[in-house]
């Protein structure tokens, strides 16, 4: 079987001048087929050309949003894996995700109970009709997801956190359990009873408010991921009506009794089969009642659509598609046209979704993900996915407080950002051959570069 390189590569030159030609900034990241990597195998060289080059036009005064972040989930499984390694080597992982010379993750996620990659169902109120949360407990969670976000603390203390439930607690719902949904579709959902809407407002509050004691803010809380399906992991089709009227008339209330500081958005809401994303920014109370609106596996065409309904809407992404545990590099490859997608239609931050899984690379429900990080647990061995490679260059050059700006070619996707200073074209080139690109900065030709072959690249140029 073959292994994997990957080389995380910054070339560093000298900045130029838009009125002449010089040497810009190429970093990349190369993607190719054949040995074991270290965990963050930074080289340097020099890369520019004479050549004639693929024309990219960028405009660095027509901007857009601006962006947040990259992150990534924190998880059961992942938090287990990491807590099996020695402190030393649960350092060097931590350091390489999060630390602004690794990949600078500053925008992630976190479940409120058991997800997918728990290790089996479990939320923090076990006790069947306990509305006033008095066996309220994160208890099972300190031995492993709450020192996987503390240690991320240690490296980006900046770090923002959103967190969403993949199902209530099992009593507060009609068919009794939090997994097992495509069993009992009709069944998985919450209960319409004002008592349960009472408790769980409540379950929200007590959740924020425990890991605050922790030490670990959550700014977002995202009422229920992937509302629109029933799935054999935990999961709850929430319609967009009543999430609407459970914030408006429960959580938001709750929260403010509590004085809880965390936004409130809606979703996350996908495209599959229905468009609940779009029927909720369409109602003016609903919309008007949440911070935000969370999407992930969105056709882009219905990002569009949500701001033509509601320019002023703010969006978060919130997972990345999760694949098969291949872990290839045409995956890898692949990930750049899905954070394109996202970033070039208005949303501004991307969310990977496993940072880290164990050796199995296995749910709790016996389906296979990929992930950055692959931890053996027996072995103690640390693998870095080519992932991680896209990942950690885009978390390490799209950093928060960029703005997108607009660009035109006609070689495929790239995403075009700028900083006080510079702009940042992201582009790929997957073929076995260097690419020349010609930037240029409105009407002034900026640089013309290489692109190596097998990379994911980020070319940047002065404009000042």
């Amino acid at each position: 079987m073959k292994k994997i390189v990957l080389t995380l590569t910054t070339v560093l030159s000298i900045s130029l001048s838009i009125h002449a030609q010089g040497n810009a900034k190429v970093h990349y990241v190369k993607l190719v087929e054949g040995e074991n990597i270290a965990s963050n195998p930074i080289k340097t060289q020099e890369a520019k050309s004479e050549g004639k080059g693929i024309s990219v036009r960028v405009y660095p005064d027509i901007s857009f949003q601006t962006i947040t972040g990259i992150g990534g989930a924190f998880n059961e499984i992942g938090g287990e894996a990491l807590m099996s390694l020695s402190e030393a080597q649960q350092n060097e992982v931590m350091k390489n995700l999060f630390d602004a010379n690794g990949a600078n993750f500053t925008v992630c996620r976190t479940a409120i109970g058991a997800s997918d990659f728990g290790i089996d169902a479990y939320s923090y109120s076990e006790v069947a009709n306990d509305f006033k949360m008095k066996n309220f407990s994160i208890e099972r969670e300190r031995t492993s997801v709450i020192p996987f976000i503390q240690m991320a603390y240690k490296y980006n203390p900046d770090m923002q956190l959103f967190a969403s439930p993949w199902s209530p607690p099992g009593w507060m719902k009609e068919s009794g359990l939090m997994d097992r949904g495509e069993e009992f579709p009709e069944k998985n959902v919450l209960k319409d009873d004002p008592k349960i809407y009472k408790a769980y407002a409540t379950y929200f509050s007590k959740y924020v408010d425990a890991y605050a004691k922790e030490g670990i803010t959550v700014n977002k809380i995202v009422i229920q991921n992937e509302q629109d399906i029933s799935t054999k992991y935990p999961s709850c089709h929430m319609s967009p009506e009543q999430m609407g009227e459970f914030v408006i008339n429960y959580l938001r209330p709750q929260f403010e009794k509590d004085n809880i500081p965390a936004e409130i958005w809606a979703g996350s809401f996908r495209t599959a089969k229905r468009l609940d994303g779009l029927e909720f920014v369409s109602n003016t109370t609903w919309r008007e009642a949440v911070d935000g609106i969370g999407v992930q596996y969105m056709n882009a065409r219905q990002v569009e659509n949500m701001q033509a309904v509601y320019p002023y809407i703010k969006f978060l992404h919130t997972e990345g598609n999760c694949y098969g545990a291949k872990n290839s590099v045409n995956q890898a490859f692949s990930r750049f046209n899905e954070v394109a997608s996202f970033i070039n239609h208005g949303v501004p931050n991307f969310c990977y979704w496993n940072m880290i899984l164990n050796e199995d690379s296995s749910s709790g429900w016996g389906w296979k993900q990929n992930s950055l990080i692959k931890i053996n647990r027996k072995d103690k061995t640390v693998t870095y996915n080519p992932d991680y490679a896209t990942m950690a260059l885009f978390g390490r050059f799209m950093k928060p407080g960029m703005k997108r700006v607009a660009s035109a070619s006609w070689y495929g996707d790239t995403i075009t950002l700028k900083d006080e200073n510079n702009i940042y074209l992201f582009i790929k080139n997957e073929s076995n051959n260097i690419k020349t690109f010609d930037i240029w900065l409105k009407d002034n030709q900026a640089q013309i570069v290489d692109i190596p072959a097998n990379s994911i690249s980020v070319v940047e140029v002065n404009y000042k």
